[in-house]
């Protein structure tokens, strides 16, 4: 994609090439820096000019984290833009990414946000998923 640049450089926010219109799919593989964290701010607020609502696939390695200022500015970023969401979807593995989306996915209805988790022997069908696709 051409939005990749935004990334140069950066080793633990990859946008995957199944990004397309108001649809961004990336593989998160270490520790988020506040440098990539910003960058993938730019990403979401260019599209947010194009488009009301986004879908988003995030596929978390084993080893993903936040630097603690990089996850403060993921928190203070979202709370503006929380109601700007329509579908997320989160592939990750281990009972407690199952347990932390199970519990997050109840808020996220409530600000009419359709939350769900992936294993990631799912990954396709949680891209099918946020493009509409059964």
């Amino acid at each position: 994609m051409g939005h990749n640049k935004l990334y140069e450089g950066f080793k633990m926010i990859k946008e995957l090439n199944q990004s397309t219109k108001n649809m961004l799919v990336f593989e998160i593989t270490g520790e988020v820096t506040l440098a990539e964290e910003k960058a993938w701010i730019k990403r979401f607020d260019a599209l947010l000019e194009t488009y009301d609502k986004v879908n988003v696939a995030v596929i978390l390695g084993k080893n993903s984290a936040w630097e603690s200022r990089a996850g403060w500015e993921d928190i203070k970023w979202l709370m503006g833009h929380v109601r700007r969401f329509d579908k997320i979807a989160i592939v990750a593995e281990g009972n407690v990414w199952k347990w932390l989306i199970t519990v997050d996915s109840f808020f996220a209805k409530m600000m009419e946000i359709n939350e769900r988790y992936f294993e990631p022997t799912e990954t396709k069908e949680a891209i099918a998923w946020i493009k509409d696709e059964k």
